[in-house]
This record gives C-alpha cells, structure tokens and sequence, in this order.
C-alpha cells in the first residue's frame, strides 16, 4: 500500500504558503489583478475556496409553452445559421428567401421538439433555475519561493 505524503497546515515542508483570505470572489480576483499589474509571476498563485456549498437559483416556472418557445427560438437561429450557410453555396438564389425558409424551418423543428422535451418529463422539474458554487471564504495561496515577494506587492495596495 502506498502512503500519500500530506504535510500538517503551516509547517515549513508545505510547497505554498497562505497568503490572505477573502470573503468574496471578486475580492482575491481584485488582488490577483493587482499581482498582475505589478508584475508579480501569477503562476505561482492558488484560490482555495473555503467551506464550499452549491447554490441553485430559481428564475422562474417552466411550462409547456416557454419550453415550446424557447424551442422555437433556439431553432430560429439554428435555421437562420444553415440557411446561410446553403445561400452562399446555392448558386441563384435568393438570399432572403433561404434565409427566412432556414429560420422558419428551425423554428418549427424547435418548438416541437422543446414541446415534447417538456410535455416528456411529466411535470417533473416543471422551473428554470441556475447552479453555482460558492464559498465562505477564498484563500490565497501562493508557492513558499514567491511568498515574500507577493506580500510586498499587496501592501502596495
């Protein structure tokens, strides 16, 4: 059996070394920047999220309607793409009429099918939300080489 070597928080073996943390993310991103602006080797830096937990927003009820538009408008564009791409290579044709006849088609390709994706599930699930992951704190870390040199540069913030 093979032992993994993981060094205690602190001592003087660990190959980085905490340099500060944050309550937010857009806070240690500020300081990275500021690193970077220095000329400070940013390779050498770490974010550890701390106390990590995901976070699912709800935006809104899902219904067989906005699942068959959203279909639809997904299909519209996904028309409108072919369809330039069949007008430059058609010789003598119109242009417009490709382009509207790819969008329509799309469209009514896509909200049959977002119809049935949503219609299929049952009333499971039956909203729209949005994943992220977030963190009690952000710490810093930085390679034990580069760590003074990363503290002079942050006290000239």
């Amino acid at each position: 059996m093979t032992e993994i070597y993981a060094p205690t928080p602190g001592s003087t073996t660990d190959p980085e070394v905490l340099l500060e943390s944050y309550r937010t993310y857009e806070a240690v991103e500020h300081a990275i920047d500021h690193l970077s602006d220095e000329g400070f080797p940013v390779e050498y830096l770490r974010v550890v999220g701390q106390g990590v937990t995901t976070v699912e927003q709800i935006e809104g009820r899902m219904t067989t309607g906005r699942s068959t538009a959203n279909g639809a408008g997904a299909g519209a564009w996904t028309g409108l793409l072919f369809g330039l791409m069949l007008g430059l290579f058609l010789p003598m044709v119109s242009m417009a009429a490709v382009l509207l006849a790819g969008a329509g088609f799309g469209a009514l390709w896509g909200a049959a099918l977002g119809f049935v994706a949503h219609y299929g599930t049952g009333g499971r699930r039956d909203f729209v939300s949005r994943k992220s992951i977030e963190a009690a704190r952000y710490d810093l870390m930085v390679d034990r080489d580069f760590a003074e040199q990363a503290h002079q540069k942050l006290s000239l913030r």
